[in-house]
C-alpha cells in the first residue's frame, strides 16, 4: 500500500531551524516529482515547496523563497525540508505528497509551531 509518513515537526522559536523528512513507499516516491505541503490553523492546505525527480530542479512558494530548501535521497526515498528563519505564520501541520498532490497519498503530516 502506498503511504507517506512525515516526521521532525516540534516547537520552535522565532528565528529557529527545523528539519522535516518524508519517507514515501517505492510505488510513489520512485521517477516522481515530489512536494511539502502545509496546512497553518483554520486555513486551506498550501503549496511549500517541490522537487524533480533527479533532485535538480527545485520550486518554492514565495512565502518560504530564500528560508526553506527541499532535498531528496533517492536511494532512501526521502524528501527533506529545511526551514530557517522560522516565523510565526510557518505553523502548521506539513505534509509531503508527490505533485500536483493526490488525496490518496495525504498521511498525518508533522506540525510546526514557531512561537515568538
Amino acid at each position: 500500500q502506498a503511504q507517506v509518513a512525515e516526521s521532525g515537526g516540534g516547537p520552535v522559536h522565532t528565528g529557529g531551524s527545523l528539519t522535516l523528512s518524508c519517507v514515501a513507499s517505492s510505488d510513489i516516491f520512485d521517477y516522481t516529482v515530489m512536494g511539502w505541503f502545509r496546512q497553518p490553523p483554520g486555513k486551506e492546505r498550501e503549496f511549500v515547496a517541490v522537487i524533480g525527480e533527479s533532485g535538480e530542479r527545485k520550486f518554492y512558494a514565495d512565502s518560504v523563497k530564500g528560508r526553506f530548501t527541499i532535498s531528496r535521497d533517492n536511494a532512501k526515498r526521502t524528501v527533506s525540508l529545511q526551514m530557517n528563519s522560522l516565523k510565526p505564520e510557518d505553523t502548521a501541520v506539513y505534509y509531503c505528497n508527490i505533485n500536483p498532490p493526490a488525496a490518496r497519498y495525504w498521511g498525518q503530516g508533522t506540525q510546526v509551531t514557531v512561537s515568538s
